[in-house]
């Protein structure tokens, strides 16, 4: 119900993330955004307002209209292109948030259902996987990885992790990759150019 939820479902909910990350990942922005919006599921039961769900016997339905897929076609401020699709209509996913970034050297891989490893790729065809552990990466993976190699550490410790680094921050500390209100608002400026350009159907900037 965007009266409840606002204009945007799959891309202000999951594309806001993937966006997020991309960026920090890359070290680029995003500076411009061509999208497109569908709703794949025209209706769904008033209880559960999940997508492959039926309503209860005589449970009510209701008529869709945010999106629940969406493509978008970002350029970085270095020219970089980005593609991007985002969907609560993809059975058998499980809140795959997953990215790849592709180099002149080497190509990285990261899917969140695997959280544990990233795939690395090579020009010559050989691929590495680098597992997450205490004694692997840089400093700052090493300070972040909290449980044994072999002990899975996933989407509970982020938080746990967050709010640690909060504390840090408070008492004066500047941990890496703590998010800031601006990172916040950067956040809300690109879903809001991506429901502009959704609508016009033209590139839009970000800025």
């Amino acid at each position: 119900d965007p009266a409840l939820g606002g204009a945007s479902r799959v891309f202000a909910d999951i594309g806001s993330h993937w966006c997020d990350l991309v960026e920090w990942v890359s070290g680029e922005r995003f500076t411009e955004v061509s999208a497109a919006f569908d709703t794949v599921i025209a209706e769904r039961s008033t209880d559960t307002g999940q997508s492959f769900t039926t309503a209860a016997a005589g449970g009510a339905m209701q008529a869709v209209t945010s999106e629940d897929v969406a493509a978008a076609m970002f350029r970085t401020g270095a020219g970089t292109l980005a593609s991007l699709t985002v969907s609560q209509v993809s059975a058998g996913r499980h809140n795959r948030l997953w990215f790849e970034i592709d180099g002149a050297r080497a190509s990285v891989a990261f899917n969140q259902e695997d959280a544990e490893r990233l795939w690395i790729g090579k020009p010559d065809q050989r691929e590495e996987v680098f597992v997450r552990g205490p004694g692997a990466g840089s400093a700052e993976q090493r300070r972040l990885s909290l449980l044994p190699a072999g002990h899975a550490q996933g989407y509970g410790h982020c938080f746990e992790a967050f709010v640690a680094d909060t504390y840090r921050a408070i008492e004066g500390e500047r941990p890496d990759g703590l998010p800031t209100f601006e990172d916040g608002v950067r956040s809300a400026l690109i879903v809001d150019r991506v429901i502009t350009s959704a609508r016009t159907r033209a590139w839009t900037a970000i800025g």
